[in-house]
């Protein structure tokens, strides 16, 4: 039997993609509550279709979920409903750190040890998206 070869891929980061309601609304959360950066965007100002986010090494984008002029009064509950099963994990290796920063500007509960062992702060963004920070507790997983 012959092995099989697999090309590896050079992968250099990640980058996922969250639909949202409103722009602005999300960049004051990623931005000024999160600290992330707009590196890259679809026009000027906050009222944009489309951003690319970066903290650290960490990339994400936003897009708006609907086109300004076809965009409803509010968001559709099911729509925000359907987010709750994804969920974007960060590393972070000072969660403690991030809990003490985070409540000072957003509800956020205390970090919980998991069951495999990290420490993890959770909280859900404006559009239901939930956000994990964690980092094991034991440093010889090697993470990072």
């Amino acid at each position: 039997m012959s092995e099989t070869s697999y090309f590896k891929l050079a992968l250099m980061g990640m980058a996922p993609l969250l639909q949202v309601y409103d722009m602005p609304t999300s960049l004051k959360f990623y931005r000024n509550v999160l600290g992330f950066s707009v590196v890259d965007s679809s026009g000027e100002g906050d009222n944009v279709d489309w951003v690319l986010l970066r903290l650290n090494e960490v990339q994400i984008m936003l897009n708006t979920a609907y086109e300004m002029e076809s965009r409803p009064p509010s968001p559709d509950p099911k729509r925000i409903e359907s987010h709750g099963d994804t969920t974007i994990y960060f590393g972070c290796q000072d969660v403690n750190g991030a809990y003490e920063n985070l409540k000072l500007k957003v509800e956020v509960n205390e970090p919980e040890i998991t069951s495999y062992g990290w420490e993890a702060l959770n909280l859900i963004d404006p559009d239901g998206y939930q956000l994990c920070f964690q980092w094991p507790l034991d440093d010889s997983v090697g993470v990072g």
